[in-house]
């Protein structure tokens, strides 16, 4: 059901504390911490603490928690010191987009510049 930890899901294990991740920082309502896999010198992960598939399924069922992970990106560009020089938030939502793991997550990436169109 979603708003509620799946067993299966690794982003609800790091939340419970279940699995470690780099640097976490925990807040009320999300926790963030880096990517193992980073796409830029600065590449943190924003979760919610509730479970949701995507973007799309959590800003349906909770536009509150939805603007805290968003508040929360915000924080961590500042904590990185990149909120300055620019930084770019991803949601992927679904695997087409990228998604590896189902449970919502921001990505910020900030430390270089960006081009456009992304992918």
């Amino acid at each position: 059901m979603a708003g509620e930890a799946q067993a299966d899901c690794l982003f609800c294990k790091i939340v419970a504390g279940e699995v470690p991740a780099p640097d976490a920082r925990a807040r009320a309502t999300t926790v963030a911490f880096r990517d193992i896999n980073p796409q830029a010198p600065t590449h943190v992960l924003v979760v919610p603490r509730a479970h949701y598939p995507n973007a799309g399924a959590l800003a349906a069922a909770d536009p509150r928690l939805t603007a805290e992970v968003l508040r929360a990106t915000a924080e961590v560009a500042a904590q990185e010191r990149i909120d300055g020089s620019g930084y770019r938030v991803v949601l992927n939502t679904g695997s087409g987009a990228g998604q590896t793991v189902f449970h919502v997550h921001a990505h910020v990436l900030g430390g270089r510049g960006f081009e456009w169109p992304p992918g």
